[in-house]
């Protein structure tokens, strides 16, 4: 069941928009629910905390906060729940334009003003909230999920190159197709989870099989697509030769 989140410091509206939720859940039948209805961007934070799911998030852009905005609480969220979809609900429809300040990649923007066009965004928002969420079913791609200081990510397992151990102890440095993240872990446990697709082609090195370009075996390294490099042992030469030509 996917959570929903809403943030408004009015709470009219807030009940208003809740109501609105509930009813369309009910009655289109939508595996979500309303998980907490906040007037403060921290409750909304703490909940979001408990969850660690990936969740819908109908934020307010003028919070009267101290700290927070409505697009630094989306900055916020965005380090907890990286793929969660953001909507806001705003008084301005020309703040929208604010948040690519932010690279927020929200989802939509409604505007208060009319009642019933903002229960008709809203209802707008869920059912793309649903269709997006199909596709992404039947793209059915698998993702790596990394934690590095305070942010979660999540990268598609067939954009990773390889597995580098970094100079410090337990240090890992992934490297993907669109960047590198530091993150602490083990090799041999990421050997272990990822499965048959990998390949540990050097005591510091494990390897996504299907990002090897070609090898060069006078100098011991694996090409990968993009043209970065690593090397390979010894004793990993016969196997990587192996699912080269089970490749080919």
């Amino acid at each position: 069941m996917v959570p929903i989140y809403l943030c408004d410091d009015d709470p009219q509206i807030r009940a208003a928009i809740r109501r609105e939720l509930e009813k369309e859940i009910l009655i289109k039948g939508y595996d979500m629910k309303v998980a907490a209805a906040c007037a403060g961007p921290e409750e909304l934070l703490e909940e979001i905390q408990k969850s660690g799911r990936r969740g819908i998030y109908f934020l307010d852009v003028d919070l009267k906060h101290e700290q927070y905005t409505g697009f630094t609480l989306g900055q916020a969220i965005r380090k907890m729940d990286p793929r969660g979809f953001l909507i806001y609900v705003t008084a301005f429809g020309e703040l929208a334009f604010e948040a690519f300040r932010y690279q927020l990649e929200a989802l939509d923007y409604i505007v208060k003003e009319n009642p019933e066009e903002m229960f008709a965004g809203i209802r707008k928002c869920l059912a793309a909230v649903v269709e997006r969420m199909q596709d992404e079913k039947e793209d059915d791609r698998v993702y790596f999920t990394v934690k590095f200081m305070d942010t979660v990510r999540h990268i598609p397992v067939d954009e990773i190159l390889f597995f580098e151990t970094g100079a410090k102890s337990h240090r890992i440095i992934l490297h993907g197709l669109r960047e590198r993240i530091d993150f602490t872990g083990s090799i041999q446990e990421l050997e272990e989870s990822l499965g048959r697709g990998f390949v540990r082609v050097h005591r510091a090195y494990l390897a996504n099989v299907r990002q090897i370009k070609c090898l060069n075996v006078k100098e011991r390294k694996v090409i990968f697509t993009n043209g970065e490099e690593c090397w390979f042992s010894r004793s990993a030469k016969k196997e990587l030769l192996r699912l080269k030509a089970v490749q080919a």
